[in-house]
């Protein structure tokens, strides 16, 4: 079943740049269509909470992904610092005591746990000396936060539709790797699990995060609109 989230939201643009003032053109530029921005560890240190205050202050949503990762007692601690900033999701990483170390101080933060980067693939696995797949190392992953008490997940689209199913509608699937168009790889691309806002949505995402397809384009309203109309068939 579809969640009631206004099209404006279904696509976080990531404002992966070098300088706040170039977030904010972003933002100025693309917010009668976008209400839902993602500042990264590039852009959070170069701007640091003034930006992401900035970007809440003109009525917007911020997801917040710096992917948390350290032992627990820190984790919890770098929780609390953007609890009361207003963000509407952080992203972390880690281990059951470093996920329940983070979710003592969310408050009404919702905290996603980064499945497996979409940079990664099989053979990524492999190099590590593990034998499992990437799909079922998300699924263990995002049922073990969901159990935790995680409020959803990052993962590719690929692994969507069988955490939908498995896990139910409660869970926040966010997905990055989204490409318009066709999703057949050029070997140009830098994530290697990508695929259409349409698919993802339709295998179950919640939200699309979409970056460099919008940002890089010669006509970024003209890409968005685009992505919007897939979304909206998707969500009927």
């Amino acid at each position: 079943m579809a969640k009631n989230i206004p099209l404006n939201e279904r696509i976080i643009l990531a404002l992966d740049v070098e300088h706040p003032e170039i977030a904010k053109e972003w933002v100025k530029k693309t917010e009668a269509k976008i209400g839902y921005y993602k500042v990264g560890l590039q852009l959070f240190l170069a701007g640091w909470f003034d930006t992401v205050d900035w970007i809440i202050d003109r009525g917007h949503k911020v997801m917040l992904d710096l992917k948390f990762f350290d032992i627990p007692e820190t984790v919890k601690l770098a929780v609390a610092q953007i609890r009361d900033h207003g963000v509407s999701m952080a992203t972390i990483h880690g281990n059951d005591p470093i996920i329940r170390a983070a979710l003592t101080e969310r408050g009404d933060l919702q905290l996603l746990a980064v499945t497996v980067l979409t940079s990664f693939g099989e053979e990524d696995l492999r190099a590590m000396g593990m034998t499992q797949s990437i799909a079922d190392l998300v699924y263990f992953r995002a049922k073990r936060a969901l159990e935790l008490g995680c409020d959803g997940v990052v993962c590719s689209g690929m692994e969507a539709p069988r955490l939908r199913e498995g896990l139910g509608d409660k869970l926040i699937l966010v997905t990055p790797g989204i490409r318009p168009g066709a999703n057949i790889l050029d070997g140009s691309d830098d994530q290697t699990r990508i695929m259409t806002a349409q698919k993802a949505i339709l295998g179950g995402a919640d939200h699309v995060v979409v970056g460099r397809p919008i940002t890089k384009a010669d006509k970024p309203l003209d890409v968005i609109s685009a992505l919007q109309d897939e979304i909206a068939q998707a969500v009927g």
